[in-house]
């Protein structure tokens, strides 16, 4: 059963996976771009505000609402696969970056601790990067086993390491702070973002000098300070700068190529949108609030460690940090070296704590994308088959993995080759997601629960600026990628077309599969048969709410329960029947496909859609019975019940349901002390509340008239001044029940007759006179 977690906990999902990428996108994008990459890196934090928009929206639209749901509303499911497939390899690429860079932390520290202590050791780096590869791996196949045990267990995970990260987030920025205050060389900002100040190397302008052979000229290399004795430096790569006469165009390609390589430090974004089917309620609020706090978060965490490392470690030796920024930091901050040592030590425990849980985020996200992809029927039902212990999508979650650990052992450990590739699904996922939701806009004008701001009414129609300007700005940064990033457009275009190559077979071979059945959407369940239904076997509190379900066409009321129930002070349990008929019909030994059939599984489906929507726990149940009524009165009494909730029948009155059902509790050996509600909803949203058992009537204001009538008269007798209401009525039932078994049984009869034939009328009438109300009332 889904299980739903706080803002809190998706927020540390997502930023497990944002957040890390401040661990290794400063020296990618320096390595890049040049000097100026803090700005750029600060650009895409800010930029991230506008996409997770985006996300917000759709999300608002859907719950289920990552790329392939959405793009597939708005353009169809061809550019729906192609968009998700591009996806995939961002995912695929997610987790060993984020391994592999923790494991270059893990051997930088022990190399620099076991150098301390007078054990020199230098390793190459290629020793390094097999090394970092070697733990990636080892990491990754903890995260298999975790995520295969379920998403609670890794939501734990996830916020536990965005405890530990705050803390030491908190010290890097008050050490580095005090060290820029007290050192007057490391008081500076990077080179303004402006063409002229860009440096790329040769990786990053891509097919640009073939295509523009003129735009681009030779940088001079920098030689190191003459006073330098560092002897870890490394030498200057060559690099490229635009040409001074290049022009405006170019100028702004620059600037597009650069904010491109930064990209990488926007990640994560679609596991928001998986998440949020796990958020709680009320979900839309708790969805905007998990956005700000990743956004603060990733915003001050990834744009300061770039500033930082630019101010603080000197220039000639920062290069040699490009894979482990933050250790650098660290390193050539003020104070005693020892101290230094033990704060890089906990940044580097940190480190691996985090990007180990980015590891576990691009599962997570992996798994929630394809199943999104295979509820369409895309993929076959073997994958979505649920773990027969844990209940997870265990069969997508290994094969998630397997391509994970094959990336690895293919890029051997090489951070730079795995960041340049990255950022291909990143962008392109982006740019999908953004025009298929500016699209809807036109497409589906239905009200919505949130829109991206800046929205201009003209002539009655509003056109939806400000996501055009982000949907236009993403296509375009992801055009200059495939121009410039060889590496990603290669690998990207490469892995994009064998996933929707595989998407696409896997789709045709279960429409061949069908016939010419119309596939429908549903999810997968993990039976407990269970011999009894007690609290214990379905884990439900007393005083649950229980709402039977029977037509999946007809769910308004599990609506409206949903509304009503406060699932965590109350357990609510959506119960139906499986009627069992036939001379053979027993209990015993009832097999799986007769007591949970497809339309079980379907009617379970669309009930699983409205708490996903309403972000509140359900408990599924199915009960076999030849009785209906005796079915759900021995539930209710066996579950200790409060409150059963139903919709109206087709096929009879809300009284004789309520009078089936009340025969039926009567009928129960041992029935509950407490009062029992059942509740019946219209399709209208309007509510029939009956009570089962014993219980105070309704009286309306004539029965208590005459109640007051009869106490008075009495009163004004002697010896009656101390009577009570309740003693009048007391002694009415009593000569009620005297006359009923008496003689007069017949004459009492009638007079009920008489009296209920009256209450028909009056509320014929009143039925009427509120229809001839609506009808004054809608007239023109």
């Amino acid at each position: 059963m889904l299980s739903f977690i706080s803002f809190w906990r998706a927020a540390a999902i997502v930023l497990n996976d944002l957040g890390s990428s401040a661990y290794y996108v400063g020296g990618i994008a320096e390595q890049a771009v040049g000097r100026a990459a803090p700005w750029f890196i600060l650009g895409v934090m800010l930029f991230s505000y506008a996409v997770r928009a985006v996300y917000v929206e759709s999300c608002a639209m859907f719950t289920r609402g990552g790329v392939y749901r959405v793009v597939k509303e708005a353009m169809g499911g061809t550019l729906a696969k192609l968009s998700v497939s591009a996806l995939m390899f961002d995912y695929i690429l997610t987790g060993p970056i984020s391994g592999v860079s923790a494991g270059q932390y893990i051997v930088g520290l022990v190399a620099q601790t076991v150098t301390y202590f007078g054990h020199p050791w230098s390793p190459e780096k290629e020793t390094i990067n097999l090394l970092a590869a070697g733990i990636a791996v080892l990491i990754t196949v903890y995260f298999w086993w975790r995520n295969t045990k379920g998403i609670h267990e890794s939501s734990d995970d996830a916020l536990k390491i965005m405890y530990v990260t705050t803390v030491m987030v908190v010290l890097l920025i008050v050490w580095s702070g005090i060290t820029i205050l007290t050192k007057p060389v490391t008081q500076r900002l990077p080179p303004a973002p402006v063409p002229h100040n860009l440096a790329f190397n040769r990786d990053a302008v891509g097919w640009l000098p073939k295509i523009a052979p003129g735009a681009l000229q030779d940088l001079p290399v920098e030689s190191p300070p003459a006073d330098s004795s560092t002897p870890d430096e490394v030498p200057p790569e060559p690099r490229y700068g635009l040409k001074p006469n290049a022009g405006a165009l170019l100028g702004l390609i620059g600037i597009l190529i650069a904010f491109g390589h930064s990209f990488l430090a926007m990640s994560g974004e679609e596991s928001l949108a998986q998440v949020n089917r796990e958020l709680e309620y009320p979900k839309h609020r708790n969805l905007m609030k998990a956005g700000m706090v990743i956004f603060l978060y990733s915003m001050l965490f990834t744009s300061l460690v770039s500033f930082f490392a630019y101010a603080i470690i000197p220039d000639n030796v920062r290069s040699h940090y490009f894979d482990n920024m933050i250790s650098g930091i660290s390193m050539n901050l003020v104070g005693p070296m020892p101290l230094k040592l033990i704060f890089q030590a906990f940044i580097v425990v940190v480190g691996f704590l985090m990007l180990a849980g980015a590891v576990n985020t691009a599962i997570i996200g992996s798994n929630g994308v394809l199943n999104r992809v295979s509820e369409d029927g895309v993929l076959t039902d073997w994958f979505r088959a649920p773990h027969k212990r844990y209940g997870t999508t265990f069969h997508m979650i290994n094969m998630i993995v397997i391509l994970q650990l094959l990336t690895i052992i293919g890029s051997r450990g090489n951070v730079y080759v795995l960041g340049e590739a990255y950022a291909f699904g990143v962008i392109w996922s982006f740019a999908f997601k953004a025009l298929a939701v500016l699209v809807l806009r036109f497409k589906d004008k239905s009200p919505r629960e949130w829109k991206v701001p800046l929205n201009i009414r003209l002539d009655g129609n509003e056109i939806p600026l400000g996501l055009g300007i982000i949907a236009a700005l993403l296509f375009s940064v992801a055009g200059i990628n495939l121009i410039t990033k060889q590496v990603a457009t290669i690998s990207g275009v490469a892995f994009t077309l064998i996933f929707f190559i595989l998407f696409t077979v896997s789709e045709r071979l279960n429409e061949r599969k069908r016939g010419h059945a119309q596939h429908v959407e549903m999810d997968q369940f993990r039976l407990q048969m269970q011999d009894a239904v007690t609290n214990e076997t379905v884990q439900v509190r007393p005083g649950c709410t229980l709402c039977l379900v029977r037509d999946y066409n007809t769910l308004d009321h599990v609506r409206k329960a949903l509304e009503l129930t406060h699932t965590g002070k109350r357990d609510l349990v959506v119960m139906t029947v499986q009627v069992m008929k036939g001379p053979d019909t027993g209990y015993e030994n009832i097999g799986e496909q007769h007591l949970f059939t497809n339309y079980e599984q379907l009617l379970f489906s669309k009930v699983i859609a409205l708490a996903e929507k309403a972000g509140k726990h359900v408990d599924l149940l199915v009960v076999p019975s030849s009785n209906v009524f005796e079915a759900i009165a021995h539930t209710a009494a066996q579950l200790d019940c409060s409150e059963i909730i139903a919709g109206r029948s087709s096929v009879m009155s809300p009284e004789e349901q309520a009078k089936r059902l009340g025969d039926a509790w009567e009928a129960l050996p041992n029935k509950p002390k407490h009062q029992v509600c059942f509740r019946i909803v219209e399709s209208d949203g309007k509510t029939d509340d009956f009570y089962l058992g014993a219980h105070v009537p309704h009286l309306a204001d004539d029965d208590i008239n005459i109640i007051h009538k009869l106490w008075l008269d009495v009163t004004r007798e002697r010896g009656g001044e101390d009577a009570h209401h309740k003693e009048i009525v007391r002694v009415a039932l009593e000569r009620l029940e005297e006359d009923l078994e008496g003689d007069k049984r017949c004459g009492v009869l009638k007079q009920l007759r008489t009296v209920m034939r009256r209450r028909s009328q009056a509320e014929r009438a009143k039925d009427e006179e509120d229809s001839e109300t609506q009808k004054v009332a809608g007239s023109p």
